[in-house]
């Protein structure tokens, strides 16, 4: 047994909080690294009325083949003053050889999503595969997620949902900027 602080096993440039090189597979995706703020607007049916809110969106990963993924939502006002947290989510996307992605998206409010998509040409598509609900998570049967890069620094968000009863419609649409 070592000391951890004595005896720290990796030397500093190979520290597991070092910023590794990226994984082959990640290629289609390096556009996204990083951390994206932005506005955008949303509705749904259930909810009566449709909302302005704010998102962070960050995109990191450890050298392996996995994008981590991480999103929060606020809910703003007129000015776009915070009002209070809305959505928040974190998961992981696996990147396949032949540009297929097979992600993981987790939420505190019971649900977990596997979707599963392509990306391409700075576009990555995701659709669900499965949702598991813990017994008291409103009903969600299905999302589309859709990432498009329009610039380095611009990243365009739409996210359709079918939930409690509706059909798949759109839900959410964001326009984040790479924070710098």
């Amino acid at each position: 047994m070592f000391d951890v602080v004595a005896e720290y096993p990796y030397p500093e440039s190979r520290r597991p909080d070092a910023a590794p090189q990226p994984h082959e597979l990640l290629r289609p995706v390096l556009g996204l690294l990083g951390v994206w703020r932005g506005r955008g607007e949303g509705e749904y049916p259930t909810l009566g009325a449709d909302f302005s809110y704010a998102q962070e969106v960050t995109f990191s990963h450890d050298g392996r083949p996995f994008l981590r993924y991480e999103a929060r939502a606020w809910l703003i006002d007129g000015d776009g003053a915070p009002v209070r947290p809305a959505a928040r989510e974190s998961g992981w996307w696996r990147l396949q050889p032949d540009g297929r992605v097979e992600a993981l998206i987790t939420q505190p409010t019971g649900i977990a999503e596997i979707a599963v998509g392509r990306a391409a040409d700075g576009v990555v598509d995701l659709a669900t595969d499965g949702v598991a609900l813990t017994p008291t998570a409103k009903q969600v049967d299905a999302t589309r997620r859709r990432y498009t890069l329009t610039d380095e620094d611009t990243l365009a968000f739409v996210h359709d949902l079918a939930a409690v009863g509706q059909p798949l419609q759109h839900h959410l649409s964001a326009t984040l900027r790479r924070e710098r």
